[in-house]
């Protein structure tokens, strides 16, 4: 894992800060102060290509939707075939209908 690279000290207080958040509301003013609006939309954008990668669309057409570039696109896609699975768990975490178990 490349973020085997950034362990610390610093990355833990971060990671246990967005783990304590309790709500969407905490979670929508944590990062608007931890972040730029760029920073929170380019992270957004890099989960819509995924959930859209998996879904089969053309990267023409997530180019359209998203606006994210091809070089996006192109590092996305490899983080889904070749990252540590975070954003297919995360994807089916998010998108799991309620009473399924």
């Amino acid at each position: 894992m490349q973020i085997d690279k950034l362990r610390g000290k610093e990355l833990d207080q971060l990671f246990e800060s967005v783990l304590s958040l309790k709500d969407m509301e905490e979670c929508y003013r944590f990062f608007d102060d931890l972040c730029t609006v760029n920073e929170i939309q380019s992270l957004a954008q890099r989960l819509e290509v995924a959930r859209m990668l998996r879904e089969g669309f053309t990267y023409h057409k997530i180019e359209t939707e998203t606006g994210a570039s091809t070089a996006t696109i192109s590092r996305v896609k490899r983080a889904l075939n070749y990252g540590s699975d975070a954003y297919a768990m995360a994807l089916d975490r998010i998108h799991k209908q309620p009473n399924e178990s």
